[in-house]
């Protein structure tokens, strides 16, 4: 299921992985041991976005903070995008992040 997402301009891989950050599945033009990285490196991003969002939203008094839907790191030619479990890596000059995010949104949430 999360292999059509492949299909969208500029998405060079997505993988899922689970709660503790162990990959589970990935598919794309990496090598499969970069996916296994890249899971695991969303893993631990995903943990620090939502500790930054649990102290903001403390600081603040403002609610809406946490949790996080999904965060982006944008480089010069590539960005990683993530929602929930899933994370995708895509050619900047190529994607649509809105797109991305969106798709990522729907297959999060199935």
């Amino acid at each position: 299921m999360i292999k059509r997402l492949l299909a969208v301009d500029g998405v060079l891989a997505i993988c899922q992985f689970r709660d503790d950050g162990e990959f589970v599945d990935g598919y794309g033009m990496i090598p499969q041991e970069e996916m296994v990285r890249l899971s695991r490196f969303a893993h631990d991003y995903k943990r620090l976005v939502q500790g930054n969002a649990d102290q903001l939203s403390m600081f603040t008094q403002m609610p809406g903070w946490t949790p996080p839907r999904g965060w982006m790191v944008h480089g010069q030619s590539k960005t990683v995008l993530s929602i929930s479990n899933l994370v995708c890596l895509t050619k900047n000059k190529e994607a649509s992040l809105k797109e991305v995010m969106s798709e990522l949104d729907r297959l999060a949430h199935r």
